[in-house]
């Protein structure tokens, strides 16, 4: 399977004309998104409609659009597929994942996501899937090149904790800018920040 992956596009019309021409040129089965397409979700609706390239979008919320927002663009399209606490399967493979940012020494409601993200993979029953898992989230996992910030790892621990339990294949994410196109492994692990531009994973 190949999947274009990017993240933190902020309304830039120009990343998404690159994302377009990636997904021309490298005939991608699936998009994925780890959040943050608009600027406070100023213009969601019709940067995602740019989007539409005849497949799937798996798209979670960044810090920048709301739960409720992405969830309504699923509603709204037919491509869109909202995986915030939620899954996908395409294949052999297993598609979760956890919306939302900040940073873990610093705020309690990041704290409160992650919790409702490690009772909705509980629910979700992963272990008992023979799927490979992708995990999606727009917070990189804690102490890898990922979340390295001003002198100190400012990631989920949550994350991790559930990357070193269940192995994703891969797990891909952002909200740090300053780590775009950033990789690092944690186990069996590969975890990637696809930047704005994206990137044409083969898995």
């Amino acid at each position: 399977m190949k999947i274009l992956a990017f993240v933190d596009i902020h309304g830039d019309s120009a990343a998404i004309k690159r994302i377009a021409e990636k997904e021309k040129k490298g005939k991608p089965d699936l998009l994925v998104c780890s959040g943050d397409v608009s600027n406070f979700g100023f213009g969601l609706f019709s940067l995602i409609k740019k989007l539409s390239f005849g497949i799937p979008l798996l798209i979670i919320p960044g810090n920048h659009e709301t739960e409720e927002e992405i969830e309504y663009m699923g509603k709204k399209t037919d491509f869109v597929k909202n995986l915030h606490l939620k899954h996908f399967i395409s294949g052999s493979y297993f598609f979760t994942g956890c919306g939302g940012g900040g940073f873990t020494k610093r705020h309690a409601e990041f704290e409160q996501s992650e919790k409702k993200f490690a009772e909705a993979i509980k629910k979700l029953k992963v272990k008992d899937h023979k799927y490979k898992i992708i995990l999606v989230t727009h917070q990189p996992p804690y102490n890898t090149k990922l979340d390295y910030i001003q002198g100190e790892h400012a990631g989920s621990v949550s994350i991790r904790k559930f990357i070193e339990k269940y192995q994703p294949v891969l797990c891909l994410c952002g909200h740090l800018h300053e780590n775009e196109g950033k990789i690092d492994k944690i186990g069996k692990t590969i975890v990637i920040n696809p930047g704005p531009d994206g990137k044409i994973i083969e898995i």
